[in-house]
């Protein structure tokens, strides 16, 4: 990733392009029929699942299997084919690694895991943070792209594997992922506004976001359950003050409610800091801060940052609410709404609706997912092209949250579904 101010290449995935569907003015009355055809429609790309324990087996997840089919090739790389690069990011990989410990799926994690090791890491996670980007390069030869790290993809590499090891009894995955953590407590945190300024906080990678009087942080990289994780796995490190700090950094960037896909901590030559729009990404809520919504959403209830964290996050759900479906992008600071955003964004939404208690327009919503994701994976689609990647890992954190696959306790570790059936699997 470049090291200058203005156009450090997007860690965490390539400018998604915007795609078409129904007006919004029509979404609402037609939410109902997406819902009953979307539950009326056969299970698509279902693959036989196995046992990955002797003694029981996890409840089946046939959108999990799906995934393995378009997107985990056999050497444990997800492939996002959208591209001309047939690229794997390191959040490609990191998400799946969360995935498949929703499933229970230990063969596809490890395969996830030591792929990444291989060639995001040079083979040393102890020494090298992931590179964020690999694929086809220039020269026809296939490997990294960009070295430059994802700091959203290094958390959520860290998380699978720290509750990996917690629930699998997998000691080698505690190593690994408090290697990576002391890597990251090292290189991607930074004190925003120097000593006495705003405080610790996340950059969005190594290299590339820190200028003199200036520093840039991604909100959608902060989800508060991961931070709690990190906070227990490193009782001295920085990860309950970078908890307290991004609750302060929506609420001082986010004056509509409106989370910004990036944003820049500016000091003035008096010495006063605030939050304002990125100088390369502008005051722009699109692809990357629908996220932000989903997190808060999952954050356990009894989190004393949960509520706050709602309310200052109210203006996505709002708009829905008026329009019938997210919009594509706001401008954070005038509110001015664009395009329609795609089944991604609502299901990136379902979260946040379930815990604000808005019936009426969760289902309206979910219905759209299953609708469009349901339509997606028909055969004579996905026989032109791999299934829309963003849509789909959207769908699947949203969706299996949302029935109960897995839940946030307080101190960040997971609750998943699987562990009734395999209780003897896990450990506190």
């Amino acid at each position: 990733m470049p090291t200058t101010m203005l156009a450090p290449s997007r860690p965490s995935g390539l400018p998604r392009p915007a795609r078409a569907f129904m007006p919004v003015a029509c979404a609402l009355r037609r939410a109902a029929a997406w819902l009953v055809l979307a539950l009326a429609a056969p299970v698509a790309a279902q693959a036989a699942p196995a046992a990955q324990a002797p003694t029981c087996a996890p409840p089946a997840w046939s959108r999990w299997d799906a995934f393995k089919q378009h997107y985990v090739q056999k050497d444990g790389r997800v492939l996002d084919a959208s591209t001309p690069r047939q690229h794997s990011s390191s959040e490609g990989m990191s998400y799946g690694m969360f995935f498949a410990l929703v499933a229970d799926d230990r063969e596809t994690f490890d395969r996830l895991w030591h792929w990444s090791v291989d060639n995001l890491a040079g083979g040393d996670i102890s020494k090298h943070l992931p590179a964020w980007f690999w694929g086809l390069r220039d020269d026809g030869t296939w490997g990294v792209i960009d070295a430059n790290s994802a700091s959203d993809a290094d958390l959520w590499f860290i998380y699978a594997l720290l509750e990996a090891a917690r629930v699998w009894h997998r000691p080698d995955y505690e190593r690994d992922g408090k290697a990576l953590l002391a890597l990251v407590e090292t290189r991607e945190v930074a004190e925003f506004g120097g000593p006495g300024g705003f405080g610790a906080m996340l950059l969005p990678g190594a290299d590339g976001f820190v200028q003199p009087n200036q520093w840039r942080a991604n909100p959608s990289y902060l989800p508060m359950p991961v931070l709690r994780r990190l906070a227990q796995a490193s009782p001295q490190g920085p990860w309950n003050k970078i908890a307290d700090n991004t609750l302060r950094l929506i609420q001082q960037s986010s004056p509509r409610g409106y989370a910004a896909d990036w944003v820049a901590y500016d000091v003035d030559k008096d010495g006063v800091g605030k939050f304002g729009p990125d100088p390369a990404k502008g005051a722009v809520g699109s692809y990357d801060a629908v996220r932000t919504y989903m997190w808060a959403g999952m954050t356990a209830v009894d989190d004393p940052l949960a509520k706050p964290m709602m309310q200052a996050l109210g203006g996505l759900a709002q708009a829905t609410a008026q329009n019938g479906v997210p919009p594509e992008k706001v401008d954070v600071h005038t509110g001015a709404l664009s395009g329609t955003g795609p089944f991604g964004f609502s299901a990136a939404l379902l979260p946040y609706l379930q815990a604000s208690g808005q019936q009426e327009l969760l289902e309206s919503q979910l219905g759209r997912v299953r609708y469009a994701w349901y339509a997606s994976l028909a055969p004579a689609q996905v026989a032109r092209h791999q299934p829309p990647y963003y849509d789909y890992v959207l769908s699947m954190f949203g969706t299996a949250w949302l029935d109960g696959r897995y839940r946030f306790r307080r101190t960040g570790q997971i609750q998943l579904e699987w562990e009734k059936s395999c209780p003897h699997a896990v450990t506190r």
